[in-house]
């Protein structure tokens, strides 16, 4: 047996066992002997391959300088290799560098123009930056691209809702639920949109929709409780807040707004209580309380001073 054959085959055992030691979660051997398996020559395409692995492995572990580094590695390689700009752009957002992974998700689509999940996550930071216009473009590419994405519409028609263009944010919205029905943000998202247009029926169904396919989703619990909140319909209120706390005990705002329906049926006891829930899990509540005159009845309540005063010493 020549030396290049043994090389291969000593390279593809490491490999085996680098998947191996991936698969029972034992991370960092795997790692071990992805690197040794990289001591061993071998063509190109099966180096780019292992050098994928491995910086997928690093970006699991939250390595994200290590990541990036091997990213560059498979550049090194070959560097029209989108992937590696697509993933060093993944790796920069995850750690706050949005300008930087912007760069890179760019770079992956001029080496490859169909590349729609970088144009995905090119839309999302122009959202988060406030740059609509652009995130609308870029969605709009999704779309061109891969036009049964309902996850780009529904993000789409979020966009066109916040920029008060609720007729088009219906439309991308409706066809995001056309395509899953069951994609409950969507759901949610049609039940914000009705309630904008005067649909309070409607929203209120849509938000149940929402729920029902996933009742872990805070703000459709809230968002329905307002509509009953301004109709005031405080009871009924209660019953959705105290619903979504049973499935979702950490949303402090779920707290808050029941709170203030106690106070506002003059249930004080019930509503001291959740506010010092609300205040445990979200200080910052403390500035607020003390100005929202929904809950005036609880202004001359001894515990209710305390909460104020003790989060202002802390």
């Amino acid at each position: 047996m020549s030396n290049q054959l043994k090389n291969l085959n000593k390279r593809n055992n490491y490999i085996i066992l680098a998947e191996n030691f991936y698969y029972d979660n034992e991370k960092n051997k795997a790692i071990k002997f992805y690197e040794k398996a990289l001591n061993f020559q071998g063509d190109d395409e099966e180096t780019v391959g292992i050098l994928y692995d491995l910086a997928y492995i690093y970006d699991e572990m939250d390595k994200f300088e290590d990541a990036l580094d091997t990213y560059g590695k498979i550049i090194e390689i070959d560097e029209n290799e989108s992937g590696a700009y697509y993933g060093m752009a993944t790796i920069y957002e995850r750690m706050g560098d949005k300008d930087e992974a912007l760069r890179y998700y760019f770079k992956a689509t001029e080496i490859d123009p169909e590349y729609d999940r970088a144009y995905f996550y090119i839309a999302n930071i122009y959202d988060d930056k406030g740059e609509k216009k652009k995130a609308i473009e870029y969605y709009e590419k999704v779309i061109q691209l891969v036009p049964n994405d309902h996850i780009a519409y529904n993000n789409l028609g979020s966009i066109y809702e916040e920029i008060k263009e609720y007729g088009k944010a219906y439309e991308m919205v409706k066809k995001s639920i056309e395509i899953n029905p069951d994609y409950y943000k969507a759901l949610f998202n049609m039940g914000v949109i009705q309630k904008k247009l005067g649909n309070y029926r409607k929203a209120v169904e849509y938000y149940n929709k929402s729920i029902e396919k996933d009742n872990t989703y805070p703000y459709s619990y809230l968002n329905k409780s307002v509509i009953y909140i301004e109709q005031g319909k405080f009871q009924e209120a209660i019953k959705v807040l105290t619903e979504g706390i049973k499935f979702n005990p950490y949303a402090e705002y779920l707290y808050y707004n029941r709170a203030c329906c106690y106070a506002k049926m003059n249930k004080i006891d019930d509503a001291i209580m959740d506010l010092r829930k609300a205040v445990i899990l979200y200080p910052e509540f403390t500035e607020i309380i003390r100005k929202d005159e929904d809950l005036s009845s609880l202004y001359d309540d001894e515990r209710f001073i305390s909460l104020i005063n003790r989060n202002e010493k802390q």
